[in-house]
């Protein structure tokens, strides 16, 4: 892990951060305008690929490809549908020859609404994917957010920065990446009790939702 960590001067610190000074006082209030600073060659840095790391988590693959599931079952069910309502309609237009002027009428009306509802039922079913891949974002991020916190503790790391194309990051040495070791730790988490991190998503559901 030392290898992946180094120490930047100052010069390549201040182009991206900038630190505040803290008054330094004593329990006898002498020199309060004594300052304790943050040295900015002691701070470490390290970058993560934000995309391979997600793209990369176990929990996101897996929960990716539920919901690819879910979507063909739903094309499925919605294929099925629309082949009814079409059989319907060339019925309908093989035996209107054979009805009042009111009875087309009321069967034209009948097709139109289950047009809408085939319609409405579609959007509902691309509405229920989107959200569910939103979620899933949602709660990915904020699964790496918290580990990122513990990674960078255990290995005293002050600050990981995120490398995503088109970013603020435009230039960081290999040696302060940390994307194949986060990915890791992040599975080896995640794999090491999965029920446990799919249990913690429902419940925040169910309390976001109250």
């Amino acid at each position: 892990m030392k290898k992946v960590l180094i120490r930047l001067g100052i010069l390549a610190i201040v182009a991206v951060f900038s630190y505040s000074c803290a008054k330094k006082t004593d329990s006898t209030g002498a020199d309060a305008s004594s300052e304790e600073r943050i040295a900015a060659g002691d701070i470490k840095i390290a970058f993560v690929y934000t995309d391979s790391v997600i793209n990369k988590y176990d929990y996101f693959k897996k929960k990716s490809e539920e919901i690819t599931e879910k979507g063909k079952r739903l094309d499925l069910d919605l294929q099925a549908r629309a082949k009814g309502f079409e059989q319907e309609v060339a019925m309908f237009q093989q035996t209107g020859g054979n009805m009042t002027q009111n009875q087309i009428r009321a069967k034209q009306d009948e097709l139109m609404q289950k047009e809408q509802n085939l319609i409405s039922y579609r959007n509902n079913l691309m509405q229920e994917l989107s959200t569910d891949e939103s979620k899933l974002l949602n709660d990915v991020y904020e699964q790496v957010q918290a580990y990122m916190k513990d990674y960078a503790k255990e290995n005293g790391i002050d600050v990981i920065l995120s490398y995503t194309r088109g970013g603020a990051l435009w230039y960081a040495t290999d040696a302060i990446d940390v994307t194949k070791s986060v990915t890791e730790g992040l599975n080896k988490k995640y794999n090491a009790n999965p029920a446990a991190m799919d249990s913690a998503t429902v419940a925040n559901d169910s309390t976001g939702s109250k």
